[in-house]
C-alpha cells in the first residue's frame, strides 16, 4: 500500500469511500444526503493544508486531510481526519494514513495533532490513536447522535510532538 497527495482526478474513486462512511452515520457527523460536490468541499482541503490517498495499485482504499486545527494563534497545532473503505478496514489503512499524516506535520513545525471529534464507540480508531501516542484529553457526554446507540460521547484526543516519542513503526 502507498499513501500519496490527492490529485483531483482521484475525487471518482475518493468520493465512494467519502459516502459510504457518511451514510454510515456512525463516526462522521455530516449529513448522509451529502452531494458529490459538497463532499469535494468539505473533505479536500487546499494548502497548506493536505489530502491524501491509501492505494493499493491502481484502487483507492482510504483517504485522509491534515491541516492547522485552527487559524491564527491556534495554528501551531494540526488537525486530521480520514476515511477507510469498508472492504479495506482492519487492513493497516488507517495506520498508514495517520502515520503519514503525522509525518507531514512534524515536517512543517506543528507543534502537536489534535483530533476534535473521536466518536467513542469508534474503537478501532481510538485504539490506533492512542498506539501512534494520542491521549484522550477530555470526552463531551452525549454529543454524537449514533444511529444505534443513541447519544454517545465526542473524545478529545491531542499528541504533543515535541514531548512525544515518534509513533511506533
Amino acid at each position: 500500500m502507498r499513501v500519496r497527495e490527492f490529485v483531483e482526478a482521484d475525487w471518482p474513486q475518493v468520493w465512494p469511500v467519502v459516502r459510504e462512511v457518511i451514510r454510515a452515520e456512525e463516526t462522521f457527523p455530516y449529513d448522509p444526503a451529502m452531494t458529490a460536490d459538497q463532499a469535494h468541499d468539505v473533505w479536500v482541503v487546499r494548502p497548506p493544508g493536505v489530502t491524501v490517498v491509501a492505494c493499493e495499485g491502481d484502487r483507492i482504499v482510504g483517504t485522509a486531510h491534515a491541516q492547522a486545527n485552527r487559524p491564527g494563534r491556534g495554528s501551531h497545532v494540526s488537525t486530521a481526519s480520514f476515511m477507510v473503505a469498508g472492504e479495506s478496514r482492519g487492513r493497516g489503512v488507517g495506520t498508514a494514513l495517520c502515520r503519514y499524516v503525522l509525518d507531514w506535520a512534524r515536517g512543517r513545525g506543528f507543534a502537536g495533532m489534535q483530533f476534535n471529534a473521536v466518536v467513542e464507540t469508534n474503537h478501532a480508531a481510538v485504539d490506533l490513536y492512542r498506539r501512534l501516542g494520542f491521549e484522550v484529553v477530555g470526552t463531551v457526554p452525549g454529543a454524537f447522535d449514533h444511529p444505534r446507540l443513541g447519544r454517545v460521547g465526542l473524545h478529545v484526543m491531542y499528541t504533543e510532538f515535541q514531548r512525544s516519542a515518534a509513533p511506533p513503526r
